[in-house]
């Protein structure tokens, strides 16, 4: 089990990416138009450094939705591979059995 903070500071981003997510999406797309204005799309990226640093999506860590362990993730179940096989030897994941040859 992931510590409590870590897990709560990784919600508190997600928070803050979801506020900001449409400003820094305008801004982002000025500053890599081509077409615009260089000054322009200097402005923008000026304008972005002032958003806060935990508003930039890059910053969001996955972790597994049970333990909270960021390293080991699989997308596709939103699980750590340690609770992965755990609950497919369990069989609680629907599809998934576990290999042998």
């Amino acid at each position: 089990m992931a510590k409590l903070s870590s897990i709560n500071k990784n919600e508190r981003r997600k928070k803050l990416v979801k506020q900001y997510a449409g400003k820094y999406a305008k801004l982002k797309a000025i500053a890599n138009d081509q077409s615009v204005d260089e000054g322009e799309r200097l402005i923008a990226r000026l304008k972005m450094a002032e958003l806060p640093r935990n508003a930039n999506p890059t910053r969001i860590r996955n972790r597994c939705e049970i333990t909270g362990r960021p390293r080991a993730y699989y997308r596709k179940f939103r699980i750590a591979r340690v609770m992965l096989r755990d609950l497919a030897n369990k069989g609680l994941i629907p599809g998934v059995t576990k290999s042998s040859w």
